[in-house]
């Protein structure tokens, strides 16, 4: 997706100079900071989890993970659970 951002004149003149000095495109040193942003946003919001909320996102993530195709009878499931 592409969006146009307005920057006023003296962040833009950062950029640029952060650009120079760091080799890359002021395109990558803001998908850095928005990236750096976002995560630090996630991080925030996971801190303030309690333990079961942080167990329910992990199981979320792990069965977005699985793969789907891959199947096992219900006797392998039970048999795996006691073992």
């Amino acid at each position: 997706m592409k969006q146009n951002i307005d920057i006023d004149e003296a962040t833009l003149s950062k950029l640029k100079i952060i650009s120079s000095t760091q080799g890359l495109s002021i395109k990558a040193i803001l998908e850095r900071a928005v990236n750096s942003f976002i995560n630090n946003i996630e991080k925030e919001k996971f801190e303030q989890l309690n333990d079961q909320e942080k167990e329910d996102l992990g199981l979320m993530i792990l069965m977005q993970q699985a793969n789907k195709n891959e199947t096992v009878s219900e006797d392998e499931f039970f048999q795996s659970l006691y073992e």
